[in-house]
């Protein structure tokens, strides 16, 4: 590992103009994959497609699941003449329209009722009002102000066309001849997805300015002390932009969780850039630009490369996840760190040989003298708590103990509505359509297996369907292919196979094709009442075990689906898989530990950050935050981001062994001289993270409140934790390193 990095530093004083050559052709190339980068909503990001679960929904969404795109008209008068000749011509125009199989709305109920055609005068429609059926007027039109008609999209279609279809959609309606006063809103799931994703391009750009203007900010306010402070913030640019454009070469897409790894990057690359040109900066005190080069390379090299490693373990633990756009922030952050980490390695010495780097005086600089009696404060601070670390260790331990049994008391959130911008025009569309229609939750049961639409599949689907419907007080209807064949038999159910074909064979296929697929797939779809995501978990484990206590015919399986059923279950695989990251990534970096070190004092830099795994916990329960998919990686982002500040502590403490200092003193000079390093990046850290709080969606504002918190407690996990923890290790070491004086006994 040394040699390695030896060479880099050579490599730098000999070539600096090559070196940087390079560097710029693999950011112009970088430049170019940014261009390919997409954006990402829906299903696939919550489920993976690849898991029993996933694969059914998939096959239920191309097979049954037709899109509706809710059309959302305010008038004064709904049912004036020209009003609904209006939406009558306008519905016939978007019925034409590619990928749409059906329209309806207060139109076709007035037809119905006027011998198919639509009345044109008021004393007309009121006594064709008077004809509608009482529930299908107050699902359309419960007042006179609003009505809802409902269009309904081709099966399986990918976001990207259901995005043009909406596009044509509305600019079909711009273009119509609208009545004065009337206001016609494209609404639904597919609106919803399509606004989502045009909110998430703005929060990101958002949020990746905000970090950068805070990142420059915090180096003008922390980091005077040194000459170019500006250069971590083109550091961590250069990296960023290398970060995009491998997402965008190999393909990886930017979701609603992905845009909050971006001000994580940036917070976490201040840091390394700063590491690099703090330890630059203090070798150029006391040595040439070609020493420096090699000392700042070969010794800070390693160590942050190794800090590097142990918080992209923490993000490797994210890769286990259920949750596909959780593995994806993972992913997009241990590319992240790496390329942050080389953009740092290679710019700082490379620019500091260019311009051949001069440091400030230390004596006539007034942040410099103040950064110095910081040092001494720290210094001091550590010296005495690693003379007498058992107090420390225990108070802070039973708030950690605290923190990990209030954490099983923390909600689990999974509302999809919950995570966007309340006041998006989207979401208050669609409790418009709510109001209107009611409920829109439905739940359906996807029925498989040879003979599904012979006489016992059918059976068993009515029997199931007027169970559930008379015992479960969550379920509003159900309908399904059986609710057609006893419309089309008079009432009744087949008598047998050749009947029921019969049947089946007198309803429209439009119809038909809703409900079944060949002779193998069916769909029963039950109306449901609105609920929270954990009452409708309550009713999908009581509607599978009702399927296992009814079980279907031999051959034939029957699973609930649906997007109630993946938002409902994603409780379930946050609450497992949030403790499941956190035990991988500490047991990940346990083991790169012990590998690189040898022994046992090398799980040191781990025990403080258990405390502040607990300490977040408690946070969070006294804040009121829920686990949402994002929050549900604290646990490993902190493994990650702590590790690298205690490591950094461990590995100056260990160089200030080798130099032969005493255990308390080497303590003592370790946080003394990284702990002001360490302060500066951490807070230039906490001001990236920071960012996150100005984002309009509740997910990622959330997650930068306690990602904010979590940088603060790293902070003093590793100042005022990591000396005892130190002290302590330094017990069972079994002798000084070479050179050592006698080492001071802790005073009690």
């Amino acid at each position: 590992m040394k040699s390695l990095f030896h060479l880099i530093a050579d490599l730098i004083n000999r070539r600096p103009l090559a070196v940087a050559a390079v560097f710029m052709l693999v950011f112009v190339i970088a430049i170019y994959g940014m261009g390919q980068t997409t954006m990402q909503t829906g299903s696939d990001t919550y489920i993976d497609k690849d898991t029993t679960r996933g694969a059914l929904l998939d096959t239920y969404t191309d097979t049954f699941k037709s899109d509706a795109v809710m059309l959302l008209v305010e008038s004064d008068n709904i049912l004036d003449p020209e009003t609904l000749a209006y939406l009558d011509r306008l519905q016939a125009e978007i019925a034409g329209a590619r990928h749409v199989t059906g329209t309806s709305s207060i139109v076709d109920l007035v037809k119905q009722v006027n011998g198919g055609v639509l009345p044109t005068s008021e004393a007309d429609i009121i006594a064709a009002k008077e004809r509608v059926p009482a529930e299908q007027l107050n699902r359309f039109a419960p007042s006179n102000l609003m009505t809802v008609g409902i269009v309904t999209l081709e099966p399986g279609l990918t976001m990207e066309v259901k995005t043009e279809v909406l596009n044509d959609m509305e600019s079909r309606i711009r273009l119509s001849d609208m009545p004065p006063g009337v206001k016609v809103t494209v609404s639904g799931d597919a609106a919803f997805s399509k606004q989502m994703s045009e909110e998430m391009g703005t929060s990101m750009g958002v949020l990746i300015g905000a970090a950068m203007l805070l990142m420059v900010l915090a180096v003008a306010l922390l980091f005077g002390h040194v000459r170019y402070r500006f250069l971590p913030v083109f550091v961590v640019a250069a990296g960023l932009i290398m970060t995009f454009g491998i997402m965008g070469l190999v393909g990886i897409p930017i979701s609603m969780v992905v845009i909050g790894a971006f001000p994580v990057l940036i917070g976490i690359g201040i840091d390394y850039a700063i590491q690099f040109q703090s330890r630059f900066d203090e070798e150029m005190q006391s040595s040439t630009i070609p020493q420096a080069v090699v000392t700042t390379v070969a010794n800070s090299g390693p160590a942050i490369f190794y800090a590097m490693v142990a918080t992209s373990l923490g993000f490797i633990a994210m890769w286990i996840s259920p949750v596909p756009m959780v593995r994806d922030f993972g992913l997009i952050c241990v590319i992240g760190v790496i390329s942050c980490y080389l953009a740092a390695l290679i710019i700082v010495p490379t620019f500091g040989t260019l311009i051949k780097y001069r440091p400030k005086a230390t004596g006539g600089v007034a942040g410099g003298a103040t950064m110095e009696v910081y040092d001494r404060f720290l210094g001091n601070v550590a010296g005495k708590i690693a003379k007498n670390p058992i107090p420390l260790i225990v108070i802070l331990g039973i708030v950690a103990v605290a923190g990990v049994q209030l954490d099983s008391r923390i909600p689990i959130n999974s509302d999809e509505e919950t995570f966007v911008p309340s006041d998006m025009p989207a979401v208050v569309d669609l409790h418009k359509v709510s109001r209107v229609m009611g409920s829109t939750e439905s739940m359906p049961i996807f029925v498989r297996g040879y003979g599904v639409t012979e006489l016992d599949g059918l059976t068993w689907m009515k029997e199931f369907q007027d169970y559930e419907l008379a015992h479960n007080d969550k379920i509003t209807s159900a309908t399904s292919i059986v609710t057609y064949v006893l419309q089309y038999n008079n009432g009744t159910m087949p008598a047998t196979d050749r009947e029921a074909a019969e049947v089946l064979e007198r309803i429209p296929e439009a119809t038909r094709d809703q409900y079944i697929s060949g002779n193998t797939e069916a769909i029963i779809e039950f109306g449901l009442v609105e609920m929270e995501n954990d009452v409708a978990l309550s009713l999908v484990e009581r509607m599978t075990d009702d399927i296992a206590w009814m079980s279907p015919p031999p051959g034939i399986t029957a699973t609930p689906t649906g997007m109630l059923e993946m938002f409902t279950n994603l409780m379930n695989d946050i609450s497992e898989s949030k403790t499941t990251m956190t035990l991988l990534g500490f047991g990940l970096i346990l083991l790169f530990l012990i590998f690189v070190y040898r022994k046992f004092t090398a799980i040191s830099p781990i025990i403080p950050i258990i405390f502040i795994v607990g300490w977040n916990g408690a946070i969070m329960f006294i804040l009121g935050i829920d686990y949402s998919p994002m929050t549900a990686t604290l646990g490993s982002m902190t493994i990650g981001v702590a590790s690298e500040y205690t490591i950094l502590i461990m590995e100056r403490y260990q160089e200030e062994r080798a130099r032969g200092r005493e255990k308390v003193e080497a303590i003592r000079q370790a946080v003394q001289k990284i702990g002001t390093a360490i302060t500066v990046s951490g807070m230039t850290t906490v001001f990236g993270f920071s960012a996150l709080l100005l984002s309009t969606f509740n997910i990622i504002k959330n997650f930068g409140v306690v990602t904010v918190i979590t940088v603060g407690f790293s902070l003093i996990g590793a100042i005022l934790v990591m000396p005892a923890v130190l002290s302590l290790m330094g017990r069972f070491s079994k002798s000084a390193p070479a050179g050592a004086a006698h080492e001071e006994q802790p005073t009690g």
